[in-house]
């Protein structure tokens, strides 16, 4: 009834697990720690962190049971809508919370950089957050800008890496006795 994924091997009690989800193919679930009421506090942790196989189970009962009740009364909606009632939206039965997961995914599978294919127009900035130099690449015919790293870009765009380069280039005179 615990996870042990603290870095100084701490124990957190789970109160109740709340989701679950997929991510690169290891299910996550969002875990309610006990003596932690601030919903900031709930976490997603990967299933091999927690130590509590019986709240998983009994989750994962609920969580069936519900998809269960849920495909049913689809399947009722489905049959008053055959017997001449006005049907509802299929966007009108969900809730709005699948909307931005779908969105998410499209997002994630949506190609970026040079794989859309587009002609870069010009680079806006540059950062290395995650670690390594990316430039921010405004693409000609799109209103998306996608990050893209530098190595890549000094190779299929140099002139206008180049050209990024030179407009933030400073020049300082130095003479003699102009400290």
């Amino acid at each position: 009834m615990s996870d042990a994924s603290g870095s100084e091997g701490e124990e957190y009690e789970v109160e109740k697990i709340i989701e679950r989800r997929v991510r690169k193919g290891k299910t996550e679930y969002l875990i309610k720690w006990k003596g932690y009421d601030n919903e900031e506090d709930n976490t997603w942790e990967p299933q091999e962190n927690l130590d509590c196989e019986d709240k998983i189970v009994d989750f994962e009962k609920n969580r069936k049971l519900t998809e269960a009740k849920d495909s049913e009364k689809d399947k009722e909606s489905k049959a008053a809508g055959s017997k001449g009632e006005k049907r509802k939206s299929e966007a009108a039965g969900k809730k709005e919370e699948p909307k931005e997961k779908k969105k998410k995914e499209k997002d994630d599978n949506k190609p970026r950089g040079f794989a859309r294919g587009l002609t870069a127009e010009r680079i806006i900035g540059a950062t290395n957050d995650p670690g390594e130099l990316f430039f921010l690449i405004k693409w000609k015919g799109s209103d998306e800008a996608d990050l893209v790293p530098a190595k890549e870009a000094n190779v299929k765009i140099p002139q206008i890496v180049i050209k990024f380069y030179e407009e933030r280039l400073n020049w300082y005179d130095t003479k003699d006795g102009d400290d």
